[in-house]
């Protein structure tokens, strides 16, 4: 499969403007391997930025969702909030959304809030001095003047990338300079929202809570249900992604991350057309890490002699996002059985009783490729999916501030406590 002509945001190259030059001066490092680009984005340990999945090690992942799960508990009593509240009082975030955001917008927002971190907000650039040619980085440069932390979300690809680039230049010239969190860039990757998502198997791959799990017990898995080989965590699972791959920047941040687990299969499924199958770079990636991972036109397609549909121990729905068809696209379209890329409550009743159903949101309620009649099913987890989001942003956070040690900690104090009763 060819890549798609130009990302998302790209303008023909007579019509380039102040930002695609800003875009250029950072040419070799964005073109630069992502292995070699994470040094750039971290301070020592720690992560400085988050602008792709690629940063994410499944060893910072499990403290992350250590962080969130002590937050989510603190949160439950008046004294444990007050506690997060008054962590980072003292700090400011500048919300820079100019694409289009519901969940992620107000999900970063709230996870602001936990923390007691002070947010201000600019999400239509009309509104801004962009509209008097100031270009986006010299708006993001003014930002750091006044706060403490930029999440930005943004329909220009390499935009957040660049702008972490940026501030690390400010930092090296002993100018102000604060950290960058990519919440959407172009068509590149949204690797908040794989967080979120593999926050969300993590929890219900522990079998320990019937809100996270569909069945909460993993024994009973094991043996009243038959799956004798299941065990928890993320590795030896097998994870199918349905619907429009190839514009869909969350199947490419999740699958990556997934990709880091020992014994994971991928399966992608999608029409065979350029622009909704898997792109090659993808493609590339998965390659080179070695993992295994198939490409089939529909959840009946069998892999290993069984169809995805049973095979599978996850399974990611996505919307067609039809707001970036072309006329081309419109057309090609029309002539796809898109009633492949749909899930139904038959299909539903064949996937296995422990499998959760994971979407990024929206869903369309027009293309229907989750009805409503399904979000009943305990393996329905989509919207317990957007509430981790709140939780382990909040998480992310703490991390990038570093006082996720503090919350630790004072968790241990709360929560370590226990009677002891004699026989």
């Amino acid at each position: 499969m060819s890549e798609p002509p130009s990302p998302a945001g790209a303008r023909p190259a007579d019509d380039l403007s102040q930002d695609d030059l800003d875009l250029a001066q950072y040419e070799s490092r964005l073109a630069r391997p992502v292995s070699l680009k994470v040094a750039d984005l971290q301070r020592g340990e720690r992560l400085r930025h988050v602008i792709f999945s690629g940063q994410f090690t499944p060893a910072l992942l499990e403290d992350l969702a250590e962080t969130a799960d002590t937050i989510r508990q603190l949160s439950k009593s008046a004294t444990g909030q007050a506690f997060l509240t008054g962590l980072l009082s003292h700090k400011r975030a500048m919300l820079y959304f100019t694409q289009p955001s519901t969940r992620t917008f107000l999900s970063f927002m709230a996870a602001c809030q936990i923390l007691g971190i002070t947010c201000n907000e600019v999400r239509d650039p009309r509104t801004s001095s962009e509209t008097k040619g100031e270009t986006r980085f010299d708006s993001i440069r003014m930002f750091s003047s006044y706060f403490d932390l930029i999440i930005m979300r943004s329909p220009l690809a390499r935009l957040a990338e660049s702008c972490a680039y940026l501030m690390n230049d400010l930092e090296r010239s002993d100018q102000r300079s604060v950290p960058i969190i990519n919440a959407g860039s172009g068509a590149d990757e949204h690797p908040t929202q794989a967080l979120l998502d593999i926050y969300t198997l993590q929890r219900t791959f522990n079998f320990e809570n019937p809100h996270d799990s569909p069945v909460e017990k993993l024994e009973e898995l094991q043996t009243a249900h038959g799956y004798a080989d299941l065990r928890r965590g993320l590795a030896n699972k097998c994870y199918a992604f349905c619907g429009d791959i190839g514009r869909g920047r969350t199947v490419r941040s999740l699958a990556m991350l997934l990709g880091a687990y020992e014994g994971v299969r991928l399966v992608f499924v999608s029409p065979d057309h350029p622009t909704l199958r898997m792109r090659d770079d993808l493609r590339r990636r998965l390659r080179d890490r070695g993992v295994k991972f198939h490409e089939v036109d529909s959840l009946e397609a069998e892999v290993d002699g069984q169809p995805v549909i049973e095979r599978l121990d996850a399974l990611y729905m996505t919307r067609v996002q039809q707001e970036h068809n072309n006329p081309e696209d419109a057309e090609a379209f029309a002539k796809i059985d898109f009633s492949r890329y749909k899930l139904t409550p038959a299909l539903v009743t064949r996937m296995r009783a422990y499998a959760p159903i994971l979407h990024p949101f929206p869903r369309d309620q027009h293309f229907g490729e989750i009805p409503p009649e399904i979000d009943r099913d305990p393996r329905a987890m989509y919207f317990r999916q957007a509430r981790n989001g709140m939780w382990v942003r909040a998480a992310l956070l703490a991390h990038l501030l570093d006082v996720d040690s503090q919350i630790r900690r004072q968790g241990l104090r709360e929560f370590s406590e226990r009677h002891e009763y004699s026989s």
